[in-house]
This record gives structure tokens, C-alpha cells and sequence, in this order.
């Protein structure tokens, strides 16, 4: 046998046993990676919707904005308590001033009208609030009077965005301590903070929304109660500092007559809501506009905002702080927090 005999056998049989040098063993070495086969998986079925406890249809005008009116009380794109389905309706978990839980889908039917659908103990009241929820007591006479007075003053970015937004109402949930707790979490934060703290412990202490199907991923908000027995550790873990989470715990002791101040006069209820240790007039604008429908309840005490309407409605050059935004906002009086939600968008 020559010695090139023998090698060839020897590059034989090591390909045979996958050691390096055979032919077989450098191909299988340099091809790529084959990925694995994987049986494409099956796609459960979409959960069939339960039939809603209590249905409405209410009537709007076509210009109504229904998204932008009721998402004022979405807190960020990954909020529990609030959904927008592919087929645009909107799922929201409640929690009635009485405590009962209920769940809200809101879909635009046709140009004229909103469907409304409740499911839970708290359908009927919220079936009942339903007109002042989607913003539909700010009349029409009301946002014709801002008009005048938008066009009157003539600044041209609060005319334009007037114009883009015609369709936005300010909003009456009756809604208190929903309103609260996540405006209190917002307090000295970044907003991007707040969101997430809200969101784990709305998922973990708060319940699934009843009605609302499992791939919807809703959830309704702790009752005041149960906010008030969420251990030190895990406001810690959420990244709540203690003045924040004692403020829930005190708000949560008078969580009822904190959700009587829906039908107060408007400066009664917001100084009652103030009455609460670690709550100031930032945290009850928030609540107020959300809640009660004040259209000129102004935050201040906001990180932003007086930049943003002292921008907008003064010299941009000027020196910006609240007396300064507050300046400015009083030819507005009556609908300043109308006027701080256009500037916004």
C-alpha cells in the first residue's frame, strides 16, 4: 500500500467517526446551522365575548372624538385598566364609587352614535353616569363660548389646535379614588416611573375586569381597602417612596367622602380632596378635571406645563414659572384646563 493509499484511508475513516480532516466532517464544520423544525402552533381560538349585563347607545354629534375624550384616563400604552381592541372599541376596568367593580366597552357604532356594554356589579351605574363619562355635558354652547374666546385672544397655536380637536370633550367619570391613586403615584416622578408602578400593582392586588375576555388582559383597580393593606415592601418594589404611598393610605381612609365632592361646588371639592396629607393643588387638578369635568381646573406645580402654555401664549424668551402661566391663563378663566389639554397636542 503506497503512503497516498494510506491517507485516503485514513480521511475515511476519520470522516466516518467525525474527526477533523475528513471531507464529510469540513462540510458539516463550515455549512451553516440548520434550524430546528418547530410544528407551527396552534392558535386558540379568540375567547367568546359574555353578554353584556346592561347595554346603551347614546347619540353624539359626527365631529365627537371618542378616544380622545375618554383616554385622558389611560395612564401609558401598557395602563390594565385600559384597552383598545384591533376592532377600535375601548375596554375599560372601573371601580364604582361604592367599590363595585364593572367594565365599560365603548364602540364607536356608527358617525352618530356610541354603543355602550357593562358587565360586573357596577353595570348599571355605569350605564346610568354614561352621558357626563364620554364628555357629552361639555355643551355645546359651552365649547362655543371657548371658541369665541380662543378666536377673540387670536394666539394662532391654541387657534390651530382648537381647530384639530374639535371633537374633544372634557370628560365626567364620577370616578374619584380612580383618578386619585394615579395621579398621587405621578407626584415628583416621571411619568414613564408612575405608569409602571401603577401597572404592577394594579396586576398584582387589583382584579380581572368581569366580562371582559382573557385576551383583552383587563384589570380593574384595587377597592380603597385593598389599597391600604399593600405591604411597605412592595410600594418599595414598585418604586414608591413612603410620602406617596402614605398619601393613598390617608386618602383611602376617607375614600367615601372624597367621592361625595362629585357633586360639590366645584372650589368645595377640590379643597375638601386638599384636606389629605401629601394631596396639594397639583394632584386635585389631575382629579378634578378627570372626575368632577372642571374645565378649568389648572396643575400647578407641573414640571411642564407652565413651559409649555408660557411658550405658547407669552415670549418664549421670557423667564417661565407658575405666576407666570397663571398670568397668562387668565384671559381664559373658566376654561384653562381646556386650554393646557390643546396645548398639549
Amino acid at each position: 500500500m503506497t503512503d497516498n493509499e494510506d491517507s485516503d484511508i485514513r480521511a475515511v475513516w476519520a470522516a466516518r467517526k467525525g474527526r477533523s480532516g475528513g471531507a464529510a466532517f469540513e462540510r458539516r464544520r463550515t455549512a451553516p446551522p440548520r434550524r430546528p423544525v418547530v410544528p407551527a402552533a396552534r392558535q386558540a381560538p379568540p375567547e367568546p365575548v359574555a353578554e353584556p349585563e346592561a347595554c346603551q347607545t347614546v347619540v353624539v354629534d359626527p365631529g365627537y372624538d371618542l378616544t380622545g375624550s375618554v383616554g385622558v384616563l389611560r395612564r401609558g400604552a401598557g395602563d390594565p385598566t385600559f384597552r383598545r381592541t384591533e376592532d377600535a372599541s375601548l375596554w375599560i376596568g372601573c371601580r364604582t364609587p361604592s367599590g363595585d367593580p364593572g367594565t365599560l366597552r365603548l364602540r364607536r357604532a356608527t358617525t352618530e352614535t356610541v354603543e355602550a356594554e357593562a358587565w360586573g356589579p357596577g353595570a348599571t351605574w355605569l350605564l346610568k353616569t354614561l352621558p357626563d363619562f364620554l364628555g357629552l355635558s361639555d355643551t355645546e354652547e359651552t365649547r362655543a363660548e371657548f371658541a369665541e374666546l380662543v378666536a377673540a385672544q387670536g394666539n394662532p397655536q391654541l387657534v390651530q389646535s382648537l381647530r384639530r380637536n374639535r371633537g374633544l370633550r372634557v370628560i365626567r367619570s364620577g370616578r374619584v379614588w380612580d383618578s386619585l391613586v394615579p395621579a398621587v403615584l405621578e407626584q415628583r416622578v416621571t411619568v414613564q416611573e408612575a405608569h409602571r408602578a401603577y401597572q404592577l400593582l394594579v396586576r398584582r392586588y387589583g382584579i380581572p375586569a368581569p366580562g371582559a375576555p382573557a385576551e383583552v388582559r383587563l384589570w380593574v383597580s384595587p377597592s380603597p381597602r385593598e389599597w391600604a393593606l399593600i405591604p411597605s415592601w412592595e410600594w418599595h418594589r414598585a418604586g414608591v417612596d413612603g410620602k406617596r404611598s402614605r398619601a393613598i393610605l390617608g386618602a383611602s381612609r376617607v375614600a367615601a367622602r372624597l367621592e361625595e365632592t362629585v357633586g360639590m361646588d366645584r372650589d368645595d371639592a377640590a379643597r375638601r380632596i386638599r384636606t389629605v396629607p401629601g394631596i396639594g393643588v397639583w394632584t386635585a387638578a389631575e382629579v378634578m378635571h378627570r372626575s368632577h369635568g372642571d374645565a378649568d381646573a389648572v396643575s400647578v406645580g407641573d414640571l411642564h406645563l407652565p413651559r409649555i402654555v408660557c411658550g405658547a401664549l407669552g415670549d418664549p424668551a421670557m423667564a417661565w414659572d407658575d405666576d407666570r402661566m397663571l398670568e397668562l391663563l387668565e384671559p381664559y378663566r373658566g376654561h384653562r384646563y381646556r386650554v393646557s389639554a390643546l396645548l398639549y397636542r
